[in-house]
């Protein structure tokens, strides 16, 4: 009998430590959910330096943090022209992303830690579980409503300029356009 009671209060003990543990769990928000409210960083100016020549400028919100990175753009319903979400990998490594609560196609721009776009996956299908990964090691992803990437020319081989790159000084070398012409591919992914 003394047995049983002990059993029963060490059982009591243990439900009672777990359900006074359990508020504090429920109260860690799940970034992914659509009423959690995450703040990312930014807007930040992303400059991109095309193969061509040209220069375009976006505004970027910048997902550093892993709640940032999984909400990215989640629940949005629209991505206005000039703006998009820089995803910053620090340490660099291979990334892979999803659709998943994502209401609008977006262009993704994958970056090498120096800055140089890898690869580009255009048109990427709004609410799709498919896995679309970077096929290499990456500083950073730019989400852009799709089109965008296509609309401002990006192609493999140009350059991404952001502080999570360490390119945005003003004091940094210009770019041989015939070099950058010679090393791009021809034709993104």
């Amino acid at each position: 009998m003394r047995n049983l009671i002990l059993s029963s209060l060490l059982a009591f003990g243990v439900a009672a430590a777990a359900s006074a543990q359990q508020p504090a769990s429920q109260s860690v928000a799940d970034p992914t959910s659509q009423d959690a409210e995450v703040a990312f960083g930014g807007p930040d100016r992303v400059v991109i330096s095309t193969a061509s020549g040209d220069e375009q400028v976006i505004m970027a919100e910048i997902a550093s943090t892993p709640a940032q990175k999984q909400r990215g753009m989640m629940w949005r319903e629209a991505v206005e022209p000039g703006t998009g979400m820089l995803f910053e990998y620090a340490p660099a490594e291979t990334a892979s992303m999803w659709m998943r609560n994502t209401l609008v196609d977006l262009d993704l721009v994958f970056i090498d830690p120096d800055g140089q776009v890898v690869k580009i996956i255009a048109f990427a299908q709004a609410e799709s579980l498919r896995s679309l990964g970077s096929d290499a090691i990456v500083g950073g992803v730019l989400e852009l409503g799709a089109g965008q990437a296509v609309a401002m020319g990006i192609r493999p081989g140009d350059t991404i300029q952001h502080a999570i790159f360490g390119n945005d000084g003003a004091d940094a070398a210009p770019v041989d356009e015939s070099d950058a012409a010679l090393d791009a591919p021809a034709d993104a992914q």
